[in-house]
C-alpha cells in the first residue's frame, strides 16, 4: 500500500533555519560525551536476536527480562516493527489526534485501517477513556498513544492510563505507547513507568534519541510480553534482520553512562522548560496546555490555520516551528525546545515579537 508521512517529508526537505524550534531532538552529544567510544567501535559482532549486551542493558534499565526486549532502528523503527508484529490486514488501529504522522502512516502501510479519537486542548490534551471506549469497534486491534504526547508534550494522567489498560484487558486489544520523550519528564513532574511494565496488554517503544541526544546511533527498542516481543523480533527478520554492530557497541557505552547523559538532559529540560512556561504565560494570543517534556503545542486565538504564521516567522526571522496541520490540528504550531538554551530563548523572543506584530 502506498503511503507517506507528510511531516517527515517536510522535516527532511525544509530550508535550514537560523534557529530550529521545529526539529524535536535533544541537543546532540559528541564523542566526548562517550569516553572510550573510539576504542569500542568494531565491525565484528553478532545480532541474531539483537546485540546481546545491548539487549541486556535495555532490559536492566527498565526492570524487565531480556526476553521482553526487541531492538530496532530508532523509535520510529520500533513503532514500525511493533505494528508489523501485531497487525493483521484490515485490523483497525485507533490513533490519538493530534498525532505524530509516521505512526498512522506505518499502520496504513501494513494494511491496517486507521481511525482517530481526539485529545483536546480543553482537557490539557489528556486522554478521555470514555471517548476511547466509544470509538472502539469489533475490529480494533491496537490503541496508539504517545506519552508524553507528541506534539503537545503532555502526559496521560496515571488514573486514566490505568482505566485504558483495564479497558484493553477487558476488550482484548493492545495499547502501543510511544514513550520516546518519557525520560525527559522530571521526577517531580511525575515521570510515568513504561506502560509495558504495567500490563501484558501494553507495548512500549523508545530510543536514545529524544532524551539523550544520540539520534545518530539509531538505538531503539520495544518492551512487551515475551510472546509479543518474539513476534516483533520475527518482524525484524523481514525488515533488516541484523542490527548495525558499530552503533550497537556505542549504544552499550551510552547505557553504561546513562546517569551522566540523563543529568545533562535534565539540566537542559529544567532551563528550557522553565523559560517556555514563563514565555507562554506572557503570550495573550496563545492557548497552550502545560508541557512536561521538550514540546509545546500552542493554539493561536482567532485563526484556523497557523501555517501562514509559521512561514512568515521563518521568512522574517529565520526561526522555524512546525505547523499544526502536520499533526491534525491546523490552528496550532509545535515548538520543540531541546536545544541550546540561548538559541531557544532567542527563538521564543522572535516568536513573541511576530505574534505581537501580526
Amino acid at each position: 500500500m502506498r503511503t507517506s508521512a507528510p511531516y517527515m517529508e517536510w522535516a527532511k526537505s525544509r530550508p535550514r533555519p537560523r534557529i530550529d524550534l521545529a526539529g524535536s531532538n535533544l541537543l546532540a552529544c559528541t564523542l566526548d560525551d562517550l569516553p572510550g567510544a573510539r576504542d569500542a567501535v568494531d565491525v565484528a559482532g553478532e545480532s541474531p536476536e539483537g546485540y546481546a549486551p545491548l539487549v541486556e542493558r535495555i532490559a536492566r534499565a527498565h526492570g524487565v527480562d531480556p526476553a521482553s526486549v526487541a531492538t530496532a532502528g530508532g523509535c520510529s523503527g520500533a513503532n514500525f516493527l511493533a505494528l508489523a508484529g501485531l497487525l493483521e490486514a484490515e485490523d483497525e488501529v485507533l490513533v490519538e489526534s493530534p498525532f505524530y504522522d509516521p505512526i498512522p502512516a506505518a499502520a496504513r502501510m501494513l494494511g491496517g485501517r486507521v481511525a482517530y479519537f481526539p485529545r483536546r486542548l480543553e482537557d490539557g490534551f489528556d486522554v478521555d477513556p470514555g471517548i476511547v471506549a466509544g470509538a472502539l469497534t469489533r475490529r480494533t486491534r491496537l490503541l496508539v498513544l504517545t506519552n508524553p504526547h507528541n506534539p503537545s508534550g503532555t502526559l496521560v494522567s496515571p488514573d486514566r492510563l490505568q482505566e485504558l489498560i483495564r479497558l484493553a484487558e477487558r476488550r482484548g486489544f493492545t495499547i502501543l505507547c510511544d514513550e520516546v520523550y518519557r525520560d525527559l519528564v522530571l521526577e517531580e513532574a511525575g515521570r510515568p513507568a513504561p506502560a509495558a511494565t504495567l500490563s501484558p496488554a501494553c507495548v512500549s517503544t523508545s530510543s536514545l534519541t529524544k532524551a539523550y541526544g544520540l539520534a545518530s546511533l539509531r538505538c531503539g527498542w520495544v518492551l512487551a510480553s515475551e510472546e509479543l516481543a518474539r513476534r516483533i523480533r520475527r518482524a525484524r527478520d523481514v525488515v533488516d534482520g541484523w542490527s548495525p554492530i558499530p552503533a550497537d557497541r556505542l549504544s552499550v557505552l551510552a547505557f553504561d553512562r546513562l546517569d551522566v547523559l540523563a543529568a545533562r538532559a535534565r539540566a537542559l529540560v529544567r532551563t528550557n522548560l522553565g523559560r517556555v512556561k514563563e514565555w507562554l504565560a506572557e503570550q495573550p494570543r496563545l492557548e497552550c496546555a502545560a508541557p512536561c517534556a521538550t514540546l509545546a503545542f500552542p493554539r493561536i486565538r482567532g485563526i484556523d490555520d497557523a501555517a501562514p504564521f509559521a512561514e512568515r516567522l521563518f521568512q522574517r526571522t529565520g526561526v522555524a516551528v512546525a505547523p499544526g496541520h502536520f499533526f491534525g490540528a491546523p490552528a496550532h504550531f509545535r515548538i520543540a525546545f531541546g536545544g541550546d538554551p540561548a538559541r531557544v530563548a532567542e527563538g521564543l523572543e522572535r516568536i513573541g515579537e511576530e505574534l505581537a506584530s501580526a
